[in-house]
């Protein structure tokens, strides 16, 4: 029971990580590398204390390499900013394969908004240079609506 009610909280940290990533990258168009990697740290306390086996978290430990490389493509194009990249990576260590996938379609569905609300903006308001978008935001609502699942299913 202990470790559950320890699970919760470092899902809970998990969560607050999240609407700090949200907030900081509203505010300053970047995410602190320190919430990331506390966010990444967090993972292998949480894979112990919810029982995951050790297969399993060396699984989900290398669907999240394969996350983090995939998005190196838009970083390395300079569609996407390194502390959304590790904010991605890192949030990927969290969720098993089956809600990796999830997260990744509402986080992409969510950017897709935000990055039409924002060039939509960029352009009514003739603003000079490209439009960016917060993309920490779309991360952040991808893992907390994953993250939320988990737990408010256990009332159905």
């Amino acid at each position: 029971m202990t470790s559950q009610i320890f699970a919760y909280a470092l899902a809970a940290c998990l969560g607050i990580g999240f609407v700090a990533a949200a907030v900081w990258d509203w505010r300053t168009r970047t995410i602190p590398n320190r919430l990331n990697l506390a966010i990444a740290l967090g993972a292998p306390f949480y894979w112990i204390a919810a029982g995951i086996s050790w297969q399993e978290m060396a699984f989900t430990a290398g669907i999240a390499l394969i996350v983090f490389v995939i998005f190196m493509i838009p970083f390395a194009l300079n569609q996407m900013g390194g502390g959304d990249l590790k904010l991605i990576g890192a949030a990927a260590l969290w969720f098993p394969a089956t809600e990796v996938g999830r997260f990744l379609l509402i986080m992409a569905c969510v950017g897709a908004a935000l990055t039409l609300a924002f060039f939509i903006h960029h352009r009514s308001t003739k603003a000079p240079g490209p439009s960016w978008t917060p993309y920490g935001i779309a991360i952040s609502v991808g893992g907390l609506w994953v993250l939320s699942e988990r737990f408010i299913n256990q009332f159905q």
